[in-house]
């Protein structure tokens, strides 16, 4: 049972990933002709296209893509409870748990993005490959502010390093 409980709650949360990448992605204007961003939209798309149909945009907000978000979250959550053995999960904790789970999700993916951006860039610095250019495009705003405030130091951005600390401190103050 345990081993089942670990394939379905692995499944959601990938699940999870895929669309809040795609959420992420389209905010970060990524180059949509890259390969891997096209994955990800051709993996989501049977979610996301659906959605759309029923929920326009809102400017440059995709809100189908911000409903699977959250209705994958929500799932995510009450799926976990109902196979531990908790039963339903009260109304209000419902969200407030979805609601963590994928503020949580974001800053493992910024985390995780960030750590590789960092590591390709000191081990193959000045080539280029499409997951370069993906994490250019996802990284790029979340680490501008710390360079900004940080400068490079005997020529090494710091920036990733501050960038990885403050998103550990975050997912500390979550638990």
């Amino acid at each position: 049972m345990a081993a089942l409980i670990y394939l379905i709650e692995t499944l959601l949360s990938l699940c999870l990933i895929a669309v809040l990448l795609r959420l992420l992605l389209q905010w970060s204007r990524a180059d949509f002709r890259n390969p891997l961003a096209r994955s990800i939209i051709h993996l989501t798309n049977p979610i996301i296209v659906p959605l759309r149909r029923l929920l326009p945009s809102i400017g440059r907000l995709d809100t189908a893509s911000c409903v699977a978000v959250a209705v994958f979250a929500l799932l995510q959550v009450s799926v976990s409870w109902l196979l531990s053995g908790l039963g339903p999960p009260p109304a209000l904790v419902w969200l407030q748990l979805a609601a963590f789970e994928i503020l949580r999700t974001t800053l493992w993916t910024y985390f995780i993005a960030i750590l590789t951006y960092a590591l390709v860039s000191l081990i193959a610095p000045g080539t280029y490959s499409p997951a370069q250019g993906l994490l250019v495009a996802l990284c790029e705003p979340v680490l501008r502010p710390f360079r900004r405030v940080i400068p490079p130091l005997g020529g090494i951005d710091w920036s990733p390093l501050w960038a990885c600390i403050v998103i550990q401190m975050l997912l500390i103050l979550l638990r």
